[in-house]
């Protein structure tokens, strides 16, 4: 059993006083050594977040680099399929004679683009151009396709077909495009040409 204050000698109570400075200062201490690691913990923080806004700067950066890459390649493709278009055409039995590039329409929240839209009389040809062509760039070139005349009322009337164009084409785009009854442009020495098998049946949008 505890002895009183009155109990107590003036040792003890000194003793006592003595013991409850040495653990308030051992509070004081871990209260300081707690205020320290609160604020190195929030140092880190903050150098953490200076270090993750570098990283999404640069990532940024990067970004619009290569999609600027990704355009100016686009581009190249374009002006490396556009030249050849007519005369392929004609030689597969179409009749066309004029090459439009970046032909675009906004209706009712839809959207399209077609890099290439080779036309005349009542065929067209919608091209788009990829620097490497891949089964889903195919895959997404039919649903394109499917909202052309929806988006473009004015060819409504109009043969449309389909046609894809790479610097490199993967196989099974070459697959994936002929079972989707779209053309497909390669290179071909310093021209371009057309992939599809000889008895090709292209689609009519």
């Amino acid at each position: 059993m505890s002895a009183t204050a009155a109990e107590m000698s003036w040792d003890e109570i000194k003793a006592l006083l003595a013991e409850l400075a040495i653990q308030s200062k051992e509070t004081d201490r871990k209260f300081q050594e707690t205020d320290r690691k609160f604020q190195e913990t929030e140092a880190q923080m903050r150098e953490t977040d200076r270090k993750m806004r570098e990283v999404f700067e640069r990532f940024d950066k990067l970004s619009r680099r290569f999609g600027d890459l990704g355009n100016r390649l686009g581009e190249f493709v374009e002006a490396m399929v556009e030249p050849a278009l007519v005369d392929l055409f004609r030689a597969r039995g179409l009749d066309v004679s004029e090459v439009h590039r970046r032909v675009t329409s906004r209706r009712a929240g839809e959207a399209i683009e077609v890099a290439l839209l080779v036309v005349d009389g009542d065929t067209a040809v919608a091209v788009e151009c990829k620097s490497r062509l891949t089964r889903e760039e195919v895959e997404r070139h039919v649903e394109r396709m499917n909202k052309f005349k929806r988006l473009l009322p004015k060819y409504a009337d109009m043969r449309v077909h389909g046609a894809v164009a790479g610097i490199v084409v993967d196989e099974d785009a070459i697959e994936a495009a002929q079972a989707a009854g779209l053309w497909v442009l390669a290179p071909s020495g310093e021209t371009v040409a057309l992939k599809n098998d000889p008895g090709f049946a292209p689609r009519v949008w």
